[in-house]
């Protein structure tokens, strides 16, 4: 009598020159429930050193930074990505549960994730300090007009959100792969390398009156400080100058990360001129 053999799940060529076989992943292999855990914890992603990335773009980024990209999880009919980790195939409808946004990229990435050495900041001339920020979407924003204004890196205070939450990964627009990170650095920590913190407020009542960011000298090896979202900066904050941007109408405030881009660019302008002399609006 012959008896047929049925495989639970479709097999996949994942190497057709070598001939290799590999099973299509379901939901409930372990393998799926790590990129699952990645994507949603944090304390998934500290406690295992890695992070996931969606879509080709973004892995082909951290791949020419040279990140490590542990391997990578295809959805039915999407291509490896060169240079990112060993292929594992998805079972279908698999990556709609694994993925973090409505309209799920093809490919996810599991990469090492790596921080920066405070060592950084004693050659540094400009850096941007996050502090307190809480949403991933400004972050992300952040990271991205820090580097294209030419930071040497961006700073993570205690209680910062996750810069490798997907959302910052996305929102940064492979920045995140580009700029130094340093990750639970205080305030105080950054005084001691010699940068000027410069922070910004949109108030105008503090007992040291915040100037107009035109007028500051950015040329001077600063560190701009950038607070809360909810609270901004409190007045007792370990900076050394204060500066604000001006605006008209009812809104109380711009942004955070609206305000990051302006004030990065104002660096940047100034740096282009190659003078240390401002010439005040």
């Amino acid at each position: 009598m012959h008896h047929s053999v049925v495989c639970a799940k479709p097999l996949r060529l994942l190497s057709p020159e070598r001939g290799f076989l590999n099973h299509e992943l379901v939901l409930s292999n372990s393998s799926i429930q790590r990129l699952r855990r990645l994507a949603g914890r944090r304390s998934s992603r500290d406690d295992e050193g890695a992070f996931i990335v969606e879509g080709a773009v973004l892995v082909g980024e951290a791949v020419a930074a040279g990140w490590e990209v542990e391997g990578q999880y295809l959805a039915p009919g999407a291509d490896p990505i060169d240079g990112a980790g060993e292929v594992h195939y998805l079972a279908p409808g698999v990556m709609e549960k694994v993925a973090t946004t409505e309209t799920p990229q093809p490919v996810i990435a599991v990469v090492a994730r790596r921080f920066a050495s405070a060592d950084v900041l004693n050659k540094a001339t400009f850096v941007v300090i996050a502090d307190g920020i809480s949403d991933p979407g400004n972050m992300g924003t952040m990271l991205r007009s820090a580097e294209a204004a030419g930071a040497d890196a961006l700073v993570l205070t205690p209680g910062s959100v996750d810069p490798t939450n997907p959302k910052v990964v996305r929102s940064s627009a492979g920045s995140i792969f580009r700029l130094p990170i340093i990750e639970k650095i205080t305030l105080d920590a950054v005084g001691r390398t010699g940068l000027i913190r410069l922070g910004t407020s949109s108030h105008t009542n503090r007992e040291f009156a915040p100037v107009d960011y035109t007028t500051v000298d950015c040329t001077r090896r600063i560190a701009l400080v950038l607070g809360n979202e909810a609270h901004g900066l409190s007045d007792n904050s370990a900076v050394d100058e204060w500066v604000t941007i001006p605006h008209v109408g009812q809104a109380e405030s711009l942004n955070v990360a609206m305000a990051a881009t302006v004030l990065c660019f104002e660096v940047a302008r100034q740096r282009r001129a190659g003078s240390s002399t401002v010439v005040s609006s």
